[in-house]
């Protein structure tokens, strides 16, 4: 019983630790990392963000899982090279594969409103 609970431990441990959104390893501790954006907009504008400061659509804010809140990161449109500063003032995404969501005017900077998702790398500039 003891042994099993240990290795229950253990492996919630180490799930805690994956992840598939980033290249290699380590890059999430620095705020790098590959895969896909979506933005999020009307529907949100106006409500209390994770770090309770309220979700305005027309500001260059994003949310991503684990970074602080008040970093600014370099996205990067991967299709077209357009890239665009924000600030982390939320959570998620809590989609698989993508690892930021960001306002809808940073997604027009990004130029990926008709696509609603897009392939990003992203760069942690100040945590």
């Amino acid at each position: 019983m003891q042994r099993s609970l240990i290795l229950l431990g253990l492996f919630i441990l180490l799930a805690g630790c994956a992840s598939n959104t980033v290249d290699s390893p380590g890059a999430a501790a620095v705020g790098a990392g590959t895969g896909n954006a979506s933005y999020y907009g009307a529907r949100h504008h106006g409500k209390k963000t994770a770090s309770g400061e309220r979700f305005d659509q027309n500001a260059l804010t994003a949310a991503h899982r684990t970074l602080p809140f008040g970093s600014r990161v370099l996205v990067t449109n991967l299709r077209n090279d357009k890239t665009v500063t924000v600030r982390i003032n939320d959570r998620g995404p809590f989609v698989r594969g993508r690892i930021i969501d960001v306002s809808k005017k940073a997604a027009e900077q990004l130029d990926m409103i008709r696509d609603g998702v897009a392939p990003v790398s992203i760069k942690l500039l100040r945590p």
